[in-house]
């Protein structure tokens, strides 16, 4: 009678081939060494939080999605995302902190949704966040898109468009129309007129109970159209005698100015005034990242301003500006495109094959490649040169020497570009000086000259 268990994974968590997880990497590096190049400082926070501290804010959906256990008497649960770790994080050390607070995290999180096609329960975020003490400057705002811009550029995308927004002119609107009790359902059903069009929301906000005067300048306000400058021109003109409006149309003249400084060029970005979103959470500027070519994917990283990051743990208030990307999903959904391809099979720049059963040499030139900085690969199961041949073909290691006691006793070796057949030669005394040697030989054919 056998025991042995199905080996199966959870729906809902991601496990990817060697190729895909070389690929799934090099775009997580990507966006790591583009947060560190805007000054952002790593974080890494647990996994597990006790519930009390991780639920302090949570309810609705959310709660229904935590991941929660007892261990002991102790009651944990997983984290669902990287902002409430980072809101405790920084009322825990704020002492100790210099701001504004500039931090990035890449790290898994964990919800109970619904498995499907695409959606994930164990998945990685990348955020990064900007926290000042007391306030933080607007023009802060202005620098998130230029990082959505950079990164997306290193990630190999031109054509994408960074929608731009602020929720104080819908809220101050809003305010006018005398519909504050209802502004966040109002905003909801607004920031579903892509998906559903614009009747269904008119017959929604009706179900609402608006009248038609006020759903007349919702709709008239946000099918507001033209050029960034147009709409800025619109917005203005309408004259809305509410402060939290007039904040609002401050505040993005001010981004859309820094924006370009930034040197954001005018087709990635645009003042969309139907982005509303993180509807009880965010309260100024608010971000959307699409990539035109593939609207199906939705937002590729969003975010906004909020004003009070730890609320729940300190009196401090501690106002900041973030932004997200969901990375595990975008992979996914690039892949399962075509848009990416997973093509590379081995972390190794070079293999090394030895046809003798003393591997004393055959090491000592791998630890030199390697204390080159070069990725290298010793084939060290005793088998036939054509299986070892194919085992680098297999791969598509770009590059194989091949040591035999014929190479020993000469001191020269072959490297084989794997790719086009061509050989080079290079002598024992010439690996002493592998920077250069490899820097000609292999380094420019691997992307790192």
């Amino acid at each position: 009678m056998s025991n042995r268990v199905e080996p199966r994974t959870l729906a809902g968590f991601m496990e990817l081939l060697p190729n895909e997880q070389i690929l799934f990497n090099q775009m997580k590096e990507t966006i790591e060494k583009t947060y560190q190049r805007y000054g952002f400082l790593p974080l890494d926070t647990p996994i597990i939080e006790l519930s009390e501290v991780l639920l302090a804010k949570a309810g609705g959906e959310t709660e229904k999605q935590i991941y929660r256990f007892e261990k002991g008497d102790t009651d944990l649960s997983l984290r669902f995302d990287l902002t409430v770790p980072l809101a405790k994080y920084v009322a825990k050390n704020y002492g100790n902190l210099s701001f504004p607070f500039r931090r990035y995290q890449i790290g898994k999180v964990y919800r109970g949704e619904r498995a499907q096609k695409g959606r994930y329960r164990e998945f990685y975020q990348c955020d990064i966040d900007i926290i000042g003490d007391g306030e933080l400057d607007i023009i802060n705002d202005a620098e998130l898109p230029s990082v959505i811009y950079t990164l997306f550029k290193e990630l190999g995308f031109d054509d994408f468009t960074i929608k731009i927004n602020n929720r104080k002119l819908l809220n101050g609107l809003f305010e006018s129309l005398s519909q504050n009790i209802e502004s966040i359902e109002i905003l909801r059903i607004i920031d579903k007129i892509e998906k559903i069009g614009k009747d269904a929301v008119i017959s929604e906000l009706e179900k609402l109970g608006l009248n038609n005067e006020d759903i007349n300048k919702i709709i008239k306000f946000i099918e507001i159209d033209g050029t960034t400058d147009e709409k800025l021109e619109k917005i203005e003109n309408l004259e809305i005698e509410n402060e939290t409006y007039k904040n609002g149309l401050n505040e993005i003249k001010e981004v859309i100015k820094y924006v370009r400084i930034f040197g954001i060029p005018e087709q990635n970005f645009r003042l969309d005034l139907t982005i509303a979103r993180g509807l009880d959470y965010y309260t100024g500027t608010v971000y959307e990242t699409f990539l035109n070519n593939y609207r199906e994917l939705g937002s590729v990283c969003s975010g906004g301003r909020y004003e009070n990051l730890a609320e729940y743990y300190t009196d401090k208030k501690l106002p900041g500006v973030g932004i997200s990307i969901g990375l595990t999903r975008l992979f996914y959904k690039l892949n399962e495109l075509n848009i990416i391809k997973a093509e590379k099979k081995s972390v190794s720049e070079i293999l090394i094959v030895p046809m003798m059963e003393n591997l004393q040499k055959p090491i000592e030139i791998a630890n030199t490649l390697r204390s080159a900085g070069i990725n290298t690969e010793i084939y060290l199961n005793n088998k036939k040169l054509k299986a070892k041949m194919k085992y680098a073909d297999k791969l598509q290691i770009p590059y194989v020497m091949v040591i035999g006691e014929d190479e020993i006793s000469s001191n020269i070796f072959k490297i084989k570009n794997m790719e086009t057949g061509e050989e080079k030669t290079i002598t024992s005394e010439e690996l002493k000086n592998a920077n250069n040697i490899f820097n000609e030989n292999i380094l420019k054919f691997t992307g790192k000259a």
